[in-house]
């Protein structure tokens, strides 16, 4: 595909301008930072030394806790992991919609890289399934909680797979770091393809 002949539609042109684009790179440049500051931290480092890292989980909260509510018509189990549910599903309808609605491709790379971020998020949780140190919502730790407060714990408790909670962590970081890196690769592709699309319709003079 020759990059010059990417034809725009009067929507899209609407939308792209210097401006815009400079502020989607400069956007682009900031989840990479944050990508960055992620992937420092270790699947079960359940402190979050980054700042980064902290907000970002700030930010995933709510949705984790909106997912128990969604899923409480549902058998226990799949109460519990209503909260990891609700993280991923979030940003994927918002990919989705961005998609469906804006045909905005760069918006929708944003929202898949929050969705993988989710996973990364998830991943100190889960990893947290046996010790049951980490401080949960409350002031409890899963250790001293009763069982079933710790989401992780009894997921894998009651599914038979506790022994498995380190390597099950491992491989949600690793997933989600590795659909962190191509979600931004596709943002800048899509960011490259715009531009190049756009100076090649200035050039030719159209949707003026």
């Amino acid at each position: 595909m020759e990059f010059t002949r990417i034809p725009l539609t009067r929507r899209s042109m609407e939308r792209i301008t210097d401006a815009s684009l400079l502020l989607r790179l400069v956007f682009a440049v900031f989840l990479g930072v944050c990508t960055l500051s992620v992937l420092s931290m270790d699947y079960d480092d359940y402190e979050m030394p980054s700042r980064v890292v902290r907000f970002l989980h700030n930010v995933n909260t709510p949705f984790h806790e909106f997912g128990h509510i969604l899923f409480r018509p549902f058998p226990r189990v799949i109460i519990s992991l209503g909260g990891t549910l609700g993280q991923l599903l979030m940003p994927l309808i918002c990919a989705v919609a961005i998609l469906v609605t804006s045909k905005d491709p760069f918006g929708a790379s944003v929202a898949l890289w929050w969705m993988f971020e989710n996973l990364v998020d998830c991943a100190p949780y889960i990893a947290d399934a046996r010790a049951g140190v980490a401080p949960l919502l409350g002031g409890n730790h899963g250790r001293n909680a009763p069982y079933g407060f710790h989401d992780w714990q009894f997921i894998l408790g009651e599914t038979g797979l506790l022994k498995m909670d380190h390597a099950i962590a491992r491989a949600a970081y690793w997933a989600g770091i590795a659909g962190m890196a191509l979600a931004l690769a596709w943002g800048l592709f899509v960011l490259f393809n715009e531009y190049r699309a756009y100076q090649q319709a200035g050039r030719e003079g159209r949707f003026r």
